[in-house]
């Protein structure tokens, strides 16, 4: 092994465990940071640049989880790696599909441990799975940390509610701006007459209820990222003016005589043909190839059904605990159901029925019918009552899929995860569809 990692964080209190790593990850020329309590890593983990963490579920004090709810959650944060017993399998299976990156089961061979570690441990650019396992979410994960590096201005273009804003918030955490302000700007909920002013700000005295100075979105800014979603709503003669600030990346507040500098990056969003209503007149075409430079698609809910189930999860975890609910999790019937619904609202109607589902569901599992109640009851109970073979073709179709999507497509690399031959592999993939390039 020969990953490009440069620190490695450890989380182990076994003293003869946590020994051994640090030597043969040294051996491997990696510089390893190790805690024995996880409290203690807290603030390093989420100040430092590690580019991963291994550590262990069951831990004085604080727990693996914990430590991986307070840290690991946001877009810069290092890959995790997790050390599990058997009993614990389950809940190191809920973190992944919260975002962790992989486990390994006690007792385990450190080569095994290594072989793990630089599936997900590569260069810079590599995806992490951050957005999602689907071949089409790590696609754009990598798209968005080639363009993090850059200035250029992005256009996002895609569906209602399919994570154009998640995307650009990606965006500026993976920047050189991610201690700047996130400036999110919902050109379609403002009116037409307040958004001029909500936008670059206006002076004193500058119309009659203008009782003080007000700072506007670009202004406010700072040199951090300015997000204009439903770009497409603009007045025509906002239009001009955000050509402006575009091209001479300057701004004037109403009634103001002094060009104020942008100092931030501009990243757009759109679910309108932006294109279609410059042919119509409605949009200037100058502003649009100016703010096109980089035109970024964000991928429709149904185009990735892999990140269904992981979407799935990760909302229940949030809102379970938000509501203090005692529900457990998704039926397998529950899962399928999703998979197989074609989500004209993408994420935004996934996360709302996921919420309504915990909200209103009388046992400890999430049924069909709790996720879509308009569903007929045949429909329904077709849905809940799936013959076994079935349910098991759908599990392990999804795993495999989980194993190609964490190793990057890679066969050998999936079946090692997978612990088959990559010949048994190549069989089940191509009895259940799959392609390599998944």
């Amino acid at each position: 092994m020969s990953p490009d990692a440069r620190s490695i964080a450890l989380i182990e209190d076994d003293a003869i465990m946590g020994e051994s790593l640090v030597q043969r990850l040294a051996l491997e020329g990696i510089a390893v940071k190790w805690w024995r309590d996880a409290g203690e890593a807290v603030t390093q983990i989420s100040s430092d640049k590690f580019d991963a963490v291994i550590c262990d579920i069951r831990l004085p004090g604080i727990s693996g989880e914990e430590l991986f709810e307070r840290t690991g959650r946001n877009a810069k944060a290092p890959p995790f790696l997790f050390i599990t017993g058997h009993g614990d399998i389950d809940q190191a299976v809920r973190l992944i599909r919260a975002g962790a990156a992989d486990y390994v089961t006690k007792p385990f061979e450190i080569d095994s441990l290594l072989s793990k570690l630089n599936v997900f441990v590569k260069s810079d650019g590599a995806a992490s799975g951050v957005l999602g396992l689907s071949a089409s979410a790590r696609k754009l994960e990598q798209t968005l940390l080639r363009l993090a590096a850059l200035n250029s201005t992005v256009l996002m273009t895609g569906e209602t509610g399919s994570g154009k804003e998640v995307a650009a918030r990606f965006l500026h955490a993976s920047s050189s701006r991610h201690d700047q302000p996130f400036i999110a700007v919902n050109c379609a909920a403002i009116p037409s007459d307040l958004l001029e002013s909500e936008l670059f700000g206006h002076e004193k005295g500058s119309f009659t209820s203008a009782a003080q100075r007000h700072l506007g979105y670009a202004e406010r800014a700072g040199k951090g990222v300015l997000f204009l979603d439903e770009i497409g709503e603009l007045h025509p003669e906002l239009q001009a003016k955000l050509l402006r600030l575009v091209e001479a990346r300057t701004f004037h507040r109403v009634g103001g005589e002094r060009a104020l500098p942008f100092e931030g990056r501009l990243v757009a969003a759109t679910n309108a043909d932006l294109l279609g209503m410059v042919y119509a007149g409605r949009f200037r075409e100058d502003l649009y190839y100016r703010i096109n430079v980089v035109n970024v698609r964000i991928p429709p809910l149904r185009e990735r059904a892999d990140d269904i189930p992981w979407l799935m999860e990760r909302f229940f975890i949030e809102l379970a605990a938000a509501m203090e609910s005692t529900m457990k999790g998704f039926s397998l019937a529950a899962e399928e159901a999703a998979l197989a619904h074609d989500w004209p609202g993408n994420i935004r109607e996934l996360r709302n029925r996921v919420e309504r589902a915990i909200a209103l569901s009388e046992g400890l599992w999430i049924m069909p019918r709790d996720l879509f109640p308009e569903e007929s009851r045949d429909t329904q109970e077709k849905q809940e009552m799936q013959s076994l073979e079935d349910v098991r073709q759908s599990a392990e179709r999804r795993h495999i899929v989980r194993a190609l999507a964490s190793t990057g497509g890679e066969i050998g690399a999936a079946s090692r995860l997978l612990g088959i031959g990559r010949t048994t592999l190549w069989d089940k993939m191509k009895r259940l569809g799959l392609h390599s390039e998944i």
